[in-house]
Order: structure tokens, then C-alpha cells, then sequence
């Protein structure tokens, strides 16, 4: 490639419009990136955590340790898998409704699993944090670097009406710099569609995992308070 056909030197000399097409889609790639390392981090720990929990909790650990357990790292702020949060918030509500007078035992189990289906919640939208932008980039990014395409391919063709004789070195810098909105366009659209595509597909896997765990521990607690009722 000649010097004045380089990289840099289209860039630069790129319409205004279309240097604010490149500044866009440089901006949505860089922040993608930042997201994509993040979440990818984000679950894999996740995913970890709530493999440690599960073999902790089916190790025939004490609840009511395990609670204060994790009481304490609270206190020293320290993180909590999410799925330990789905345990905590059923465990509290099931102490707070079995210290009442005579409870119902079909009360309890229904106040045990509306805490923990709110629990869930919070942890799903944990879990989908900063997905939503990167949907919008894979999406939205190869229209905007069009659009770029479209405008330099349009001004290219304009400057062609002062021309008396029409060759492609005239034309060609307009559509290389059109050509190069579109390739940044792809450049932050792919990556975004693939780390979106694998993170969905772990948040469910994450996310089936923490609800299985809240229906199985609904059944522990579900026998326990008919066996304190009995």
C-alpha cells in the first residue's frame, strides 16, 4: 500500500462524518473489550464459587454455621457467592418464620420461597450485567460503520462532479476510507456477538445451577419444619 493510500492517512483524512462513525465504533469496541474481560472473569468466578458452595453445603456442614459463617465474611466485607445469597435469604426467612408461634408449615415453605425466588433475582441481573450493551454492539455496529461506508462512498462520487475525466485515482481514497468505517464496524461487532453468545449460554448454566439449589434446598427446609411441626 502507497503512502498516501495508508491506513492513518484515510483516517485523517476522512469527512468530518465519518471520522465521528470511526470515533463511535473505536469507543463501543474499546468499551466491549473492558466488558467482555470483565464478565468473562465475572462468571468464570461465578461458576467456581458455586461449585466451592454446593460442595461445602452437600458436605453435611451445620446450617446455622454455615449461616454464621458467612455471616462473618460479611462483616469483614468479604465477597459471597451468589448462590450463597440464594441460601441466606431462605435460611433468615425460614428462622424468622419458624420462631413464631405455632407456624404453618406450608406458610413457612411458601415465605422461604418467595425470599429466595427474590434472591434469584438480584442474582440474575447480576449475572446479565453489561450483557444488554454488548447485544447492542454486535448489533447496532455494522449499520453504524454502514453508514460511514455509505457517506464516504456518497462525498467520493460527489467530488467527481468537478472532475473532466473520472479515474479510480480520484475515487479511490473516498471509498478506502468509506471501506474502512465498514471493517471497524465488524471489528466490534464480532467480538461483541461471540462474547455475547458464550456469556448468555454461562449465565444460564450458572443461573439453572442456582435454582436447582434454591428447590433443593425448599425441600430441606420443607421437611425440617414439618418435622419441628410434628
Amino acid at each position: 500500500m502507497t503512502q498516501e493510500l495508508s491506513i492513518w492517512v484515510l483516517i485523517l483524512g476522512a469527512t468530518l462524518p465519518v471520522k465521528l462513525v470511526m470515533l463511535i465504533l473505536f469507543g463501543a469496541s474499546v468499551l466491549s473489550w473492558v466488558m467482555i474481560v470483565q464478565r468473562g472473569l465475572y462468571l468464570r468466578a461465578a461458576g467456581a464459587d458455586f461449585k466451592d458452595f454446593e460442595n461445602t453445603f452437600w458436605s453435611g456442614v451445620d446450617l446455622n454455621q454455615l449461616f454464621s459463617d458467612g455471616n462473618q465474611r460479611l462483616q469483614g466485607n468479604q465477597h459471597l457467592p451468589g448462590v450463597e445469597a440464594v441460601f441466606r435469604a431462605g435460611f433468615r426467612e425460614f428462622n424468622r418464620l419458624t420462631q413464631q408461634r405455632s407456624p404453618d408449615p406450608d406458610a413457612v415453605v411458601a415465605g422461604v420461597e418467595r425470599a429466595m425466588r427474590v434472591a434469584l433475582s438480584r442474582e440474575e441481573e447480576k449475572l446479565n450485567t453489561h450483557l444488554p450493551f454488548l447485544a447492542s454492539v454486535a448489533s447496532v455496529s455494522p449499520y453504524i460503520g454502514l453508514f460511514g461506508t455509505v457517506w464516504g462512498i456518497m462525498q467520493a462520487f460527489r467530488g467527481l462532479a468537478g472532475v473532466q475525466q473520472a479515474t479510480l485515482a480520484v475515487v479511490a481514497p473516498g471509498i478506502a476510507e468509506a471501506l474502512i468505517a465498514t471493517a471497524m464496524g465488524l471489528f466490534a461487532a464480532i467480538p461483541a456477538v461471540i462474547a455475547y453468545n458464550r456469556y448468555a449460554a454461562l449465565v444460564d448454566q450458572v443461573y439453572s445451577g442456582y435454582q436447582t439449589f434454591a428447590e433443593e434446598f425448599s425441600g430441606i427446609l420443607h421437611r425440617r419444619v414439618h418435622s419441628k411441626v410434628s
